[in-house]
């Protein structure tokens, strides 16, 4: 039942996060290197919770660690489109400092749980 819960919970985190990375976007400055970088990370970001969801509907251990890989790319990406975000200075760091510790925590589960799936496979 725990696990459950887990999931569950987890669907709807990664689901909340994306409405807080358009909100981001939405309020990017309009200059054309703003709206690049602010696409990739709607796109990157928005794909975590897709991604996860199907996860959740994986129907083998196989292809739960190969859908668990993309959402690791993609949560990954989004980390890195947001730190692009604060780098090129067109974003104050402090502004995204909980969107990007967020972003990272999201990225630490799910690289965490597919390496524990993938190590429980090369076990057998």
């Amino acid at each position: 039942m725990e696990r459950i819960a887990f999931i569950e919970g987890f669907k709807k985190r990664t689901k909340l996060f994306a409405p807080r990375i358009i909100r981001l976007y939405q309020s990017l400055p309009k200059s054309g290197e703003a709206q690049v970088l602010g696409k990739q990370l709607l796109r990157s970001a928005i794909s975590v919770a897709a991604n996860y969801r199907a996860v959740c509907r994986a129907r083998t251990k196989a292809e739960f660690v190969s859908k668990m890989g993309v959402v690791v790319e993609e949560a990954d990406e989004s980390v890195f489109w947001i730190e692009l975000l604060i780098e090129a200075n067109i974003v104050k760091g402090e502004k995204l400092k909980e969107l990007i510790d967020e972003a990272n925590e999201i990225l630490s589960i799910v690289s965490a749980a597919r390496k524990s799936a993938s190590i429980k496979d090369s076990l057998k």
